[in-house]
C-alpha cells in the first residue's frame, strides 16, 4: 500500500522541492513530479539554477521512453499522472488537488505551505486518504528550522 506522507509549513514549495529532489537523487531514488503548469515550469527553471555545484538530472514526461527511463526525476503536469511513465517509487504532489494515479506509487510526498487556502486543501487530501487506510505520515517542517 502506498505510504502517505505531508511535509508542512513548507515557506516555499520550489525551494523545498529542489532541496527534496536533489537529495532523492543523491540516495538514488526515482521520482515523478506533478503540479500546475505555472509551478512545473518554474521548477524545471529552478532546478538548472538553485545550487550551483549541483544539478538534479529531470526531464518533462512528455520525454521521449529512453529519457524517461534513464533520467531520476520526471516533471509533470495536471492532477493525473501520466500512464507509461517507468517510474513509481515516490511521487511528489506540488499541486493543491488530489493526483489520479497515485495508489501506483510506493510513496507519494504532498508539500504543504504556511498558506492557509494550501493548507485547507491539504486536509482534504488527508481526509481523503486516512479514509481508505493509507498509511499516513506528517512531517513538520517548521519544527526543523
Amino acid at each position: 500500500m502506498t505510504e502517505v506522507a505531508f511535509h508542512f509549513n513548507a515557506p516555499d514549495k520550489l525551494s523545498y522541492a529542489c532541496r527534496l529532489l536533489r537529495k532523492a537523487c543523491n540516495s538514488s531514488a526515482q521520482v515523478v513530479v506533478m503540479g500546475a503548469e505555472d509551478l512545473v515550469a518554474a521548477l524545471d527553471a529552478t532546478l538548472w539554477t538553485f545550487a550551483p555545484t549541483a544539478f538534479v538530472p529531470h526531464c518533462l514526461a512528455s520525454a521521449d521512453p529512453d529519457t524517461l527511463r534513464q533520467t531520476p526525476v520526471v516533471l509533470g503536469q495536471g492532477t493525473q499522472v501520466p500512464n507509461g511513465l517507468p517510474h513509481h517509487q515516490v511521487l511528489l504532489n506540488l499541486g493543491s488537488e488530489l493526483l489520479t494515479g497515485f495508489e501506483t506509487f510506493e510513496k507519494i510526498i504532498e508539500v504543504v505551505t504556511l498558506d492557509e487556502q494550501d493548507r485547507a486543501s491539504a486536509r482534504l487530501r488527508w481526509k481523503h486518504y486516512a479514509d481508505r487506510g493509507y498509511p499516513l505520515v506528517r512531517h513538520d517542517l517548521s519544527l526543523k528550522a
